[in-house]
């Protein structure tokens, strides 16, 4: 009883720093012009099919890390396991800051084609952090 009682308060502690790097890269998107984010923009251009090349000609951020946040996906060309980017799920999601920012410049390159803008990141981050919401 004491372990699942001290995991639980480690899981919350995890969480809430998760909240917080995220909540920091928010208020620095919005100081950097994004308005307010929208978990719903996010979950929709995260659905949203776009245009590669070659053998991935549709891609979407879905075909990887699939639709369900809470599971895990694998990438489409490397084939390698993607854990779970709900932070409920899985607490290193959004717990630094560089990474998440590396992996967002990384993903909106090969997803979209194109470095991600401000309002797209505050969006994507707000949709990741509140899925489970939506």
């Amino acid at each position: 009883m004491k372990h699942l009682i001290l995991a639980t308060l480690l899981a919350g502690a995890v969480s809430s720093l998760a909240h917080a790097d995220s909540n920091n890269l928010l208020q620095q998107y919005a100081q950097q012009g994004a308005g307010t984010p929208s978990a719903q923009r996010g979950q929709a251009m995260w659905q949203q099919t776009f245009a590669g090349s070659g053998e991935f000609s549709e891609r979407s951020c879905a075909s990887c890390h699939t639709s369900d946040l809470s599971r895990a996906g694998k990438h489409v060309k490397t084939g390698k396991d993607i854990q779970p980017m709900s932070p409920l799920v899985n607490a290193e999601r959004l717990s630094d800051e560089r990474k998440v920012e590396k992996w967002l410049l990384r993903n909106c390159k090969w997803t979209l084609g194109r470095e991600c803008s401000i309002q797209e990141k505050a969006d994507f981050l707000a949709y990741i952090k509140d899925a489970e919401a939506i």
